[in-house]
């Protein structure tokens, strides 16, 4: 099987650097549909090995309920922790409703600088 270190698909971007899993989400709105692709994808660049990710939020536009519960649950499959990046005021909202209400299985934090929260990731 051929490494994938890059993949694209209609609402992120998928990149493996130093061995973390960079998700580039786009300007959209997130469903639970949109949501699946994203795990689907993700997994598929993955290849069965488990990583660290950090997740660029920042264009993110909505995320419903059942999108939440889905990227919260089997979102995390394969997952060694997850780093939010949360520049603006509105993806920091997202992402600690993201952490309060769905409780997800594996850490998680919220960061404004991208170095930290890839420092973070390096540490797990």
């Amino acid at each position: 099987m051929t490494m994938l270190d890059f993949l694209e698909n209609d609402y992120a971007t998928y990149q493996l650097v130093d061995n973390i899993l960079i998700v580039t989400y786009k300007d959209v709105s997130l469903n639970l549909a949109a949501a699946t692709k994203v795990v689907e994808d993700r997994l598929l660049i993955q290849q069965g090995k488990r990583y660290a990710v950090l997740c660029e939020i920042g264009k993110v536009r909505d995320i419903n309920k059942e999108a939440r519960d889905y990227l919260a649950l089997e979102g995390s499959v394969l997952l060694k922790a997850v780093a939010f990046i949360a520049e603006n005021p509105v993806s920091k909202i997202f992402s600690k409703f993201y952490l309060r209400t769905s409780q997800p299985t594996i850490p998680y934090k919220i960061f404004k600088e991208r170095d930290k929260a890839m420092a973070y990731l390096k540490s797990i």
